[in-house]
């Protein structure tokens, strides 16, 4: 089974949005609200929701992440937990890396 991890700004909107849409994808999802050495070491794709997550996510987990895919969404911090759009948003983007 693929282990993903979603990392977004708070863990509170969009990273448990995508945990919530994907969880029945065959894959494994981890959360929680401080992100570890441990969850980067357990995931084998990191989507991440900016680019600015991607770039601090490489500055302080530079020697958790080798051989490691990490995927960068591109979706803005502007949609609540669940929201239709970013439901969808999520399915487009994620979607091409789980096939």
């Amino acid at each position: 089974m693929r282990r993903v991890l979603f990392i977004c700004s708070r863990n509170r909107l969009r990273s448990p949005t995508a945990e919530s849409v994907f969880a029945g994808s065959g894959i494994e999802t981890d959360s929680d609200c401080v992100l570890s050495a441990e969850q980067v070491e357990w995931a084998d794709l990191i989507f991440v929701m900016e680019k600015q997550h991607r770039a601090k996510l490489k500055q302080r987990f530079t020697a958790s992440l080798h051989g490691k895919k990490i995927v960068c969404l591109n979706v803005p911090d502007r949609y609540e937990f669940m929201q239709p759009e970013l439901v969808a948003l999520l399915q487009q983007k994620v979607g091409q890396y789980l096939r």
